[in-house]
């Protein structure tokens, strides 16, 4: 006989560990089936530490899903028992008619959040570690912060676990079908399980889960880097905020020191679509190469010199991009019992117990209190499944 429960989450990085956790918080049986280990690194969503903010330029609909997303985080702290979020502010910075800044600065406005706008001057007096040219300009937002996400997602499996929800580690999917009674079956290497309905949280992996996802959720490959900083106190989480900025050699983030383990990471930052490979997660090149190394240092050592010490590590991650950038939460409109969250961009972690709420619900349901039509599949109907994602 196969076994059987109310839904199954596919993936348990950040989006499905925070799915599988609310559905069994709400008494479904449940099953999370992840390929790899829990927490693991490789797919989107390790790197010691990630980025949140309130001041969202990317479209202003994203802020009451990020206010829920900091409740959450909150009530995961909580019932953990561990500090997840740490404030540190952040900063969104850029020529003054860029989309990083003005976008910004519009979200503090339209919300009503706390917020100080600094000219290049100011934010170097403020924050001294920073280093930008002369025409920037900065919103800094002080309910910025970052997030632990291998914490975040440990918390959330072993919650999820503690309220009933089977998790199955090292399985891999090979792929599911509708029954005749409308339940779906899903296959791994390992058997065969049913469901009532599915959630696919696959990261990378997703188009390869839910073809129709093919063209919408696009793979990149993406590296990160940890500086020693020359000047240790200008980059600690007090004195070093979040950030994210525009300047002439494209996007990049960044984020403090963090040695919450007695390691000492260094000051961490990327590029966004590092260096615009596009990838397979199965066969994504994880060797780190000098061209990963100099486009990051280059940047560092302009802008951040007195952070821009020895490399101490680097990573090779994935983004997974949609054609606008912007999240896919939706179900599948050729089978409704099937939930999917992917095309993260880059940008979706800090998310991610909200995200959970809103796949719990649409399993459920089909529906969610949430506003997420700008994250419905159905807004690229007419782009067919060849879109390349903007950059």
């Amino acid at each position: 006989m196969d076994e059987t429960y109310d839904a199954i989450v596919i993936g348990l990085g950040g989006m499905g560990s925070a799915a599988l956790y609310h559905l069994a918080k709400r008494g479904l049986k449940a099953l999370g089936i992840e390929q790899f280990e829990i927490p693991h690194n490789l797919g989107s969503s390790h790197g010691l530490t990630r980025i949140i903010r309130l001041a969202y330029y990317e479209d202003l609909s994203y802020v009451p899903l990020l206010r829920r997303a900091y409740e959450l985080w909150a009530d995961l702290e909580a019932a953990f028992g561990e500090q997840l979020f740490f404030q540190t502010g952040s900063i969104d910075m850029g020529p003054e008619d860029s989309d990083v800044f003005s976008g910004s600065l519009r979200s503090c406005i339209e919300h009503g959040f706390e917020h100080d706008v600094l000219d290049n001057v100011e934010l170097r007096k403020r924050f001294p570690g920073y280093r930008m040219p002369a025409e920037t300009m900065a919103v800094f937002q002080p309910q910025g912060g970052l997030l632990t996400p291998e914490r975040c997602i440990s918390a959330c499996a072993q919650l999820a676990q503690s309220h009933g929800a089977h998790i199955h580690c090292g399985e891999r999917v090979l792929g599911w079908d509708i029954l005749a009674d409308e339940r779906v079956a899903v296959r791994t290497d390992a058997g065969r399980y049913v469901a009532e309905k599915l959630v696919i949280c696959g990261g990378a992996w997703a188009y390869k889960l839910a073809p129709s996802l093919a063209g919408l959720a696009l793979p990149e490959r993406q590296a990160l880097i940890w500086l020693a900083p020359k000047r240790a106190d200008w980059f600690q989480l007090d004195r070093f905020p979040v950030w994210n900025g525009q300047v002439e050699e494209g996007r990049y983030y960044g984020l403090p020191e963090f040695n919450p383990t007695g390691a000492t990471p260094g000051m961490k930052l990327g590029r966004y679509h590092h260096l615009d490979e596009a990838c397979d997660p199965d066969t994504v090149n994880r060797e780190l190469h000098g061209a990963d190394e100099a486009i990051l240092r280059q940047f560092a050592e302009r802008y951040f010199p007195d952070g821009a010490g020895r490399t101490v590590d680097m990573v090779v991650c994935m983004f997974t991009n949609t054609p606008d950038e912007h999240f896919l939460l939706d179900t599948l409109p050729e089978a409704p019992q099937i939930s999917v969250a992917a095309g993260f961009s880059g940008h979706g972690f800090k998310m991610a117990s909200v995200i959970g709420e809103v796949m719990a619900d649409l399993a459920q349901t089909g529906e969610t209190r949430h506003d997420i039509a700008l994250h419905r599949l159905s807004r690229f109907s007419h782009h067919g499944a060849d879109a390349a994602p903007d950059e």
